[in-house]
This record gives structure tokens, sequence and C-alpha cells, in this order.
């Protein structure tokens, strides 16, 4: 079992940046892929980027290549999603999700999700 709890959402003009983290629990949280995820308003949930548990493996989707970088600390139980050149569309709610499988960029397989962190991008 693990548990995932998101921070660093926030207010941001666009062109600045923001760090998400992704906390979690476990013993084995290094054998477990994270996966970023967002929701905008009446929107479905989207992928953002995902990690391999070892690090060595990312992905990202088209509209953040480039601008966000995902990275991971395991013998701090955390991943990151260093999110730079915001534009006022990636405003959403983001999710960061655990599955201990391999990285996949499908939502519904992940297993463990935390409850979002709100970021905001003004133009």
């Amino acid at each position: 079992q693990v548990q995932v709890v998101e921070s660093g959402g926030g207010l941001v003009q666009a062109g600045g940046s923001l760090r998400l983290s992704c906390a979690a629990s476990g013993r084995t949280f290094g054998s477990y892929t994270v996966g970023w995820f967002r929701q905008a308003p009446g929107k479905e949930r989207d992928f953002v980027s995902y990690i391999s548990g070892s690090g060595g493996r990312t992905n990202y989707a088209d509209s953040v290549k480039g601008r966000f970088t995902i990275s991971r600390d395991n013998a701090k139980n955390t991943v990151y999603l260093q999110m730079n050149s915001l534009k006022p569309e990636d405003t959403a709610v983001y999710y960061c999700a655990a599955r201990s499988g391999g990285p996949i960029a499908t939502p519904r397989l992940y297993d463990y999700w935390g409850q979002g962190t709100q970021v905001t991008v003004s133009s």
C-alpha cells in the first residue's frame, strides 16, 4: 500500500515556474511508477508525465515537453514536477498517482492517488 500527497501548487503568472512535490509513504516506493495527471474544470483527467521506479524512464505529454521536468528522490520518497514557462492552459488540478507496474500514461491503471493540488496560471 502506498499513500501519496501532493504539494506546491499555487497561483503564478504566465511565464512563471512552480515545482510540485509528491510525497509517498511505503518502504518500497522505489519500485513504483509515479505519474502526474491534471484535470481542468469540465475536462477529463489527462496524462502529464511519468517516471519509472528507478527514474530511468520518463515520458511527457506533448503539451508540456520542453517545459516540465519530472524527477524523483527515492531516499526521500518524493517525486517532483518542475514546471517552467507556464501558460494559462496549464491551469488545472494536478494529481500524483502511483502504480506497482511499469510506466504507462493511462490514468485508470494507476492504483494510488493523491487529493490533488491546484495550479492556476494567470495571463
